[in-house]
């Protein structure tokens, strides 16, 4: 019995389906330009955000030059359409082109919004590409100085917030790329130092910096380690300027005994290269004699 039941819903779904796509594939061959625009809204108003889309697509180019009022809202529609079904690329670019095309709408701000918005549901994990997030950033930020007084300033504000802790992430995650494969690689120490000495202008109150602040210290200790004589006791020295600054700024850090091995290291290091350079000037022998000069003789008169 339950199979039979189950098999006329399944028959009856299969017909209501079937006969839907019939009713709208007539549509779409046959139906006026008025009856297809009519169905969109009604589509959309049911949130058939697929065939809606597909009707105001194929109108919107045909609406133009006829009634301006629904060629409008056909094109209003049909980006939320895309911006429903997830085709936040393709929404993006609808909700910006009705803008400066409909600069006057009711919806022009509305619409200014949604582009921005929609570049940050497109905006990748942070491990990702991230240009198109600074794409979303800039957009927001020309929304919230195009319109200061919208009601939707703050929810932009807090997006551009939330887009620049991925960008936070992901450059922390490259500075520690460089320090955690950096095994034994010059190269990739002074890569380390660099990456993290950029971060921190850049993002001066990020979270990440005092972890950041600390393998600085250890990759640029390493460097140093690694490098040759020449160049050991200047960035011996680095060592020094880095740890007490990560002293200074993070005194109760977890961080701090492994940073003081570092610095108690680079003392040693540096004590032992002022030795060398102490015994190495007093091996070289000081002249203290005075230069002879050849006596001049004056002819005498014949």
């Amino acid at each position: 019995m339950r199979k039979t039941l189950f098999g006329y819903t399944l028959l009856f779904l299969t017909t209501l389906v079937l006969g839907s796509c019939s009713k709208f594939s007539k549509l779409q061959k046959e139906g006026t330009l008025e009856q297809k625009y009519e169905a969109a809204l009604q589509y959309y108003k049911k949130a058939d955000y697929y065939h809606a889309g597909l009707l105001f697509e194929e109108i919107t180019p045909l609406l133009n030059g006829k009634d301006a009022r629904q060629a409008e809202l056909a094109q209003f529609y049909n980006a939320y359409c895309n911006f429903k079904q997830a085709n936040y690329n393709m929404s993006q670019f609808l909700f910006k082109n009705f803008y400066e095309t409909f600069q006057r709408s009711e919806y022009a701000q509305e619409s200014l919004y949604m582009h921005a918005y929609s570049l940050y549901k497109d905006s990748p994990n942070f491990n990702l590409d991230q240009t198109s997030t600074l794409t979303a950033i800039a957009a927001l930020q020309d929304f919230i100085n195009t319109y200061p007084e919208s009601a939707f300033r703050e929810e932009c504000t807090g997006l551009i917030l939330e887009l620049r802790d991925k960008l936070e992430k992901k450059a922390y995650e490259k500075a520690k790329l460089y320090y955690q494969t950096s095994e034994a690689n010059i190269a990739n120490f002074r890569s380390a130092v660099v990456t993290i000495n950029n971060y921190q202008k850049e993002f001066p109150d990020s979270k990440y910096n005092e972890e950041l602040s600390y393998l600085r210290v250890d990759a640029q200790y390493k460097l140093a380690k690694l490098s040759f004589a020449e160049k050991q006791k200047e960035r011996y020295q680095d060592v020094n300027k880095y740890y007490l600054a990560f002293l200074d700024k993070y005194p109760k850090s977890k961080f701090v005994r492994q940073a003081e091995r570092f610095y108690e290291s680079t003392q040693k290091e540096l004590a032992t290269i002022l030795d060398a350079e102490k015994a190495a000037k007093e091996a070289i022998p000081s002249n203290t004699g005075k230069l002879s000069t050849p006596s001049s003789t004056t002819p005498q008169n014949k």
